[in-house]
């Protein structure tokens, strides 16, 4: 069990727990200057996700949806590991498929309020990341990896394929990347995961917590409302023939034209001035 005062730190910042239990605080959470880190704190079983942790996981997500003062958002892990996917033990112990299938019915909507939300989700991957681990790397909009983290999908090698971890891990590397890791279940590099696209940089262990800072701080720094609606856009675009794609896109710009940050923008642009963007929480605009 993991003792409530445990603490993680990115950037000097010392964070706290989201939850009161005397006895295993799952996911700890810290928000300063616009970003949110959230930690998997499971170090003993590697984070794997536990029922009781993709709650809270989905919980949290829901409440920095409607969090006007968050604009980005920082997944990372305590202890050894990132995340080696879902909990065996727990899974084992469960009576029947119904019961097996509402559970990953849940992990799938909590990974894909990751692909809703407003806010960019970068993961900070420091080491092995598994199965549904591997799914969570591969479902947030942007992965930092430390030179020492791997990456597998070895559902193949117990008897259980990963199907769910392929949507996400099918959606972000080419099919035939994909359908190597998932066939043969073999661990793969952060530098590999980089070549073929599941990471966005790979750099030393001391750096990492510095690159993701700051990678962060960058988008931060950007309109919120103007992020949230791009990254709704291109991810809606992506379901869409080439036509329609471009349809949606140039409504989405044209409207950006006329929203307070975009006329900002453009006035300090022109003016050759740092903006001044308004913080208000990003409503979902009509795609049509």
């Amino acid at each position: 069990m993991v003792a409530v005062g445990d603490t993680h730190t990115l950037g000097g910042t010392q964070m706290t727990p989201n939850a009161t239990t005397q006895t295993e605080t799952l996911l700890l959470t810290e928000t300063k200057d616009g970003v949110a880190t959230l930690t998997l704190n499971r170090p003993g079983q590697f984070n794997a996700l536990s029922s009781a942790l993709i709650d809270e996981l989905q919980t949290t997500f829901d409440g920095l949806a409607a969090d006007p003062t968050v604009s980005v958002v920082v997944l990372a892990a305590n202890g050894r590991g990132f995340c080696a996917g879902h909990d065996l033990k727990e899974i084992r112990a469960m009576g029947d498929v119904r019961e097996v299938e509402s559970l990953f019915a849940r992990c799938s909507r909590m990974m894909m309020t990751i692909t809703t939300l407003p806010q960019p989700v970068i993961a900070r991957v420091h080491g092995i990341a598994t199965a549904a681990g591997c799914q969570l790397v591969a479902t947030c909009d942007l992965a930092v990896a430390s030179a020492a983290a791997r990456f597998a999908t070895p559902g193949v090698n117990i008897g259980a394929f990963c199907y769910t971890p392929s949507v996400a891990l099918g959606r972000a590397v080419g099919r035939k990347h994909a359908m190597e890791m998932l066939l043969t279940g073999e661990t793969i590099s952060a530098e590999r995961a980089y070549q073929i696209g599941l990471v966005n940089r790979v750099v030393s262990p001391e750096t990492l917590d510095a690159e993701v800072e700051t990678l962060a701080r960058s988008i931060a720094s950007k309109s919120s409302a103007v992020i949230a609606s791009g990254k709704q856009v291109f991810y809606r675009q992506l379901e869409l023939s080439l036509g329609d794609a471009y349809g949606m896109a140039g409504h989405a710009i044209a409207c950006d034209f006329f929203t307070d940050d975009g006329k900002e923008g453009v006035d300090a642009f022109l003016g050759k001035r740092a903006p001044r963007w308004k913080k208000q929480a990003a409503e979902k605009r009509s795609l049509k």
